[in-house]
């Protein structure tokens, strides 16, 4: 059964659209494929303070991969891609890239290592720009 996914990419380190680039190509060899990719998007970091800068991007994926399997795939692209750890004595920190499960289907989850829909996503203008650039009929659902 196929499943309509939507991820969310960031980066804010070196090369960041390589590096955004590059786990879109895995994205399209690993979980299935890409239907919709929005455009960049530049933003300050949020959460914490950065002289660094993201790109961002949200894209579309029709995957055949279970909730939990597609979360391991989405780490393995970021260790492949180069992110080395999640976060720096547990804050958020700089990264090469940042791979969120924004929305799978209609589901809601939520367990210790995945919840979806991402909890944080409509506090996140980098995430509802380009998430509702792919997703016009529900850009009025994601407004804050």
């Amino acid at each position: 059964m196929c499943h309509i996914v939507y991820l969310g990419l960031g980066s804010n380190l070196g090369d960041r659209q390589a590096y955004i680039q590059k786990a879109i190509r895995l994205f399209a060899e690993r979980v299935g494929v890409l239907s919709a990719v929005s455009n960049f998007y530049e933003s300050p970091s949020w959460g914490y303070i950065s002289a660094n800068n993201y790109l961002n991007v949200a894209v579309k994926v029709e995957t055949t991969l279970k909730p939990e399997a597609l979360l391991a795939v989405t780490q393995e692209i970021e260790r492949a891609v180069g992110r080395q750890q999640k976060t720096t004595q547990g804050e958020y920190c700089d990264r090469e890239i940042d791979i969120d499960i924004l929305l799978y289907d209609n589901l809601t989850i939520s367990t210790a290592n995945l919840t979806i829909p991402h909890p944080l996503m409509h506090q996140r203008p980098f995430v509802l720009h380009p998430l509702a650039e792919i997703t016009p009929s529900t850009a009025n659902f994601f407004q804050p």
